[in-house]
């Protein structure tokens, strides 16, 4: 348990000292934010605005899960060694967050607005996608627990077995999906830093209940008929609360005014290792609701260009949601706070189901 409080700990520091650095770095290169002349003319003024960010909370998270293990295990006598579940989970964040670097270094350096190709891009998601799910297959554990599995889950498994073909295309699937729903919620300052701490946070709780209530102690369990098949939650919580520390720290700097925006780098990462956590806390179709907000962005723009094309006509001022509310005359903080609010609900809302699907499997 100590290793998830160090983990937190340490990337809250790490991120608080660490993004001033690297906006001065970012700042010197001239690797400022481009701004689209169709958003909201408020948004004029952000042109320039260093980022990339999301690099501080990757590097920070990867540092904070391993020196909390060092920690641990110098502080106490068992030895803390990091999982394979939370090794993969933290690859597919990096991997990710390369894709969005690429991106981002593109439309910054290059100055090609657009980034890179849109087949280009796809691509390297589909090649860290493919990695992540075809590993999160292997690595069976004394139980015979694999990272993921190939059933689908809700809070947890249920149903009939996929198979491993049909797995790799659903955590695709996830992955992309999460990946896009965080960076169409990256829009205004804080909004998808402060959505993430979030589910972030919530995962680190489910991941420290399914560790106590873990099948591999059933003869100590309070309600073994309701006990989890996870290879690793106790990891996955230590990932967890290290990514809660990182993005909190980094919010300091992403609220409003920013002095840092996470960039592709940040969104696709967190996207990302959103769906991680998922698949392997088998926690799968929750998701969709403690990432609420996410999905409910992703759905105006969803409606917005399904209407378009069909009608001719908008149902909202503009997509994604939040710069309706803006268009609407909502002041960028009032959106922002609101939208954490709705979203502190979905979490509220999903752990209450997690909760509640345990306490009634008797």
């Amino acid at each position: 348990m100590k290793q998830i409080l160090f983990a937190g700990v340490i990337g809250l520091f790490l991120t608080l000292v660490g993004t001033p650095l690297l906006i001065k770095l970012l700042a010197r290169k001239g690797y400022g934010q481009y701004i689209r002349d169709d958003g909201p003319r408020e948004h004029a003024s952000k042109r320039g605005t260093p980022t990339m960010g999301g690099i501080a909370f990757i590097l920070a998270t990867v540092a904070a899960y391993f020196l909390s293990k060092v920690i641990t295990t110098w502080t106490t006598d068992r030895s803390a060694t990091p999982s394979f579940s939370g090794l993969l989970v933290l690859g597919l964040m990096v991997g990710m967050g390369l894709v969005g670097f690429l991106d981002d270094y593109i439309k910054i350096v290059k100055r090609r607005s657009l980034g890179l190709r849109a087949k280009a891009k796809m691509a390297g998601q589909l090649i860290v996608g493919i990695a992540f799910a075809v590993l999160a297959l292997q690595f069976s554990d004394a139980r015979g627990n694999t990272p993921a599995s190939t059933k689908l889950s809700f809070i947890t498994d249920f149903g009939w077995t996929i198979g491993p073909v049909l797995f790799v295309v659903w955590a695709l699937f996830m992955i992309l999906a999460m990946s896009n729903g965080v960076n169409l919620t990256d829009g205004l300052d804080g909004l998808a830093t402060g959505a993430s701490v979030l589910v972030f946070g919530a995962y680190t709780f489910i991941g420290v209940w399914q560790f106590q209530e873990s099948c591999a102690n059933a003869q100590t369990l309070t309600n073994p008929n309701a006990c989890y098949e996870v290879r690793d939650p106790l990891d996955l919580a230590v990932v967890a609360s290290a990514l809660m520390g990182s993005c909190l720290g980094f919010l300091w700097w992403n609220t409003s005014p920013a002095k840092i925006f996470m960039g592709d780098t940040g969104s696709l990462a967190l996207g990302g290792v959103l769906a991680g956590l998922a698949i392997c806390s088998r926690t799968e179709l929750l998701l969709a609701l403690l990432g609420g907000l996410f999905v409910l962005i992703t759905m105006s723009v969803v409606i917005q260009v399904g209407s378009f094309r069909l009608t001719g006509r908008r149902v909202f001022r503009m997509a994604p949601l939040q710069h309706h509310f803006e268009l609407k005359g909502w002041s960028e903080v009032l959106v922002v706070v609101r939208f954490w609010i709705i979203q502190g609900i979905c979490v509220i809302v999903g752990l209450g189901l997690f909760y509640a699907g345990w306490a009634t499997d008797k």
